[in-house]
């Protein structure tokens, strides 16, 4: 398969390049010349089957060209081999619990997958990948799981000082191995911005091999959209409506949601959830896109200013405004609505969410009311596990969250990051001395 730049269709590059590159010369993002749609009976059939026969279905009209079918196997094998869950709260509501992977948030679902990629594509090379990351809270930890130990990479995680939560920075930092985690004073767009000048930068990349696992990265999209497939699988009734809540940062669970609605997964509408950085609802509501500052919220990994994915999803529309809207519904929550939600879900459901699933239920509950919904299924993806964001939750809740054991492990270990300031000769000149 083919991929072309977002900023010149005409730049097109094999699924190798685009992997490895992760962001095209002129700084556009690699998307595919064409999504491929599912066979019928495929889709069909994917109720009988179990989340890796999906993953393996859908992966292999990506990279079949690429990879064999015994080492796609081995890919998906490795890199998906934890469960994904559809949890009942009432007949026609459900939660997909993406956080069963090693690192409890749905980042590893493409993290992991992107690094066995990776392998498999540089396996015979000698020359030593660096991964760079920006992230914003869990996109760092799933990706230093997924290379940790991988011979031939290193990882450079970039995260905003003191704006992730206790336990997210203690799995970003106490890692080791081939893993090292760069506290930048920042926000995370200024990571992010660090991240993509390094892609741009001629000078650096003929003393370093440079990849990207941001969801800037096409190799992070792809196997996202395999939950969406796996999810509808799952409802006990296939209803002519379905509707599904994403909490919205970066915009790359929305976007693999959206190929997976064009492969051709019966998903009728999504809905975008954010919270008080809603740059990418600005734009639903008057179509203008205009980048601003973050502002630090409970439900951090969301705290985007300037969703780099923004320019697949208007790629996607031809840049219509009009025809993205009848698809995504947009709305934004503050912190002290996402608080109340944690309650009244634990108390209504006897469930416990985190504050991104808390935003995406409410930007749900809201969509059906607006929209007259009420008959449609409706499913909210959960994005992290509640004990990621344990003191948040707690007072939400008036009780102990239980810390799962692979978590508690890693709040014993000893934090070790570099301090750096945002300015990119900086981090340029760091890069270059390691």
């Amino acid at each position: 398969m083919r991929f072309y730049s977002t900023k010149n269709h005409r730049f097109v590059v094999s699924l190798r390049e685009a992997v490895l590159r992760g962001l095209a010369p002129d700084g556009g993002l690699f998307m595919p010349v064409d999504i491929p749609v599912l066979e019928k009976n495929v889709i069909e059939a994917m109720p009988e089957m179990s989340f890796r026969e999906i993953a393996f279905e859908m992966a292999s009209v990506f990279l079949k060209d690429d990879l064999s079918s015994q080492q796609l196997t081995a890919v998906v094998e490795k890199a998906l081999n934890f469960d994904v869950p559809l949890r009942p709260l009432t007949d026609d509501l459900f939660v997909l619990e993406l956080f069963h992977g090693p690192t409890l948030a749905f980042k590893d679902f493409g993290a992991r997958f992107m690094a066995r990629l990776m392998a498999r594509f540089v396996e015979e090379e000698e020359k030593e990948v660096t991964i760079l990351v920006a992230t914003s809270g869990d996109t760092g930890s799933a990706v230093a799981s997924g290379f940790l130990g991988l011979r031939g990479f290193r990882v450079v995680l970039l995260y905003p000082s003191g704006m992730v939560s206790e336990i997210q920075e203690k799995q970003l930092t106490t890692i080791g191995g081939n893993v090292t985690a760069l506290e930048v004073e920042g926000s995370f767009d200024d990571c992010q911005r660090l991240v993509k000048s390094a892609f741009v930068d001629e000078d650096l990349k003929k003393t370093i091999n440079l990849s990207s696992a941001n969801s800037i990265n096409i190799a992070r999209l792809i196997p996202q959209s395999f939950y969406y497939a796996y999810a509808w699988a799952q409802l006990p009734e296939k209803k002519s409506s379905l509707a599904v809540s994403v909490p919205s940062g970066n915009l790359g669970n929305l976007t693999a949601g959206l190929f997976a609605r064009a492969m051709g997964i019966p998903i009728k509408r999504f809905v975008a959830a954010m919270n008080a950085n809603d740059v990418f609802l600005e734009y639903l509501r008057k179509g203008t896109f205009t980048p601003r500052r973050v502002i630090p919220t409970l439900s951090n990994a969301m705290d985007v200013g300037n969703p780099s994915n923004f320019y697949r999803i208007l790629d996607l529309f031809d840049g219509d405004a009009e025809r993205i809207r009848k698809v995504v519904y947009g709305v934004s929550f503050n912190d002290q609505q996402t608080r109340e939600a944690i309650s009244m879900i634990k108390k209504r459901y006897d469930y416990l969410m985190d504050p991104h699933g808390a935003v995406g239920f409410l930007a749900l509950r809201q969509f059906v009311e607006e929209e007259g919904a009420k008959s449609w299924q409706k499913i909210v993806l959960e994005t992290a596990h509640p004990a990621k964001f344990k003191t948040a939750v707690e007072e939400c809740i008036g009780e102990k969250v239980p810390i799962p054991e692979r978590l508690a492990e890693c709040l014993k270990k000893e934090k070790f990051s570099i301090k750096i300031s945002n300015k990119y000769e900086e981090f340029k000149q760091w890069l270059t001395e390691r």
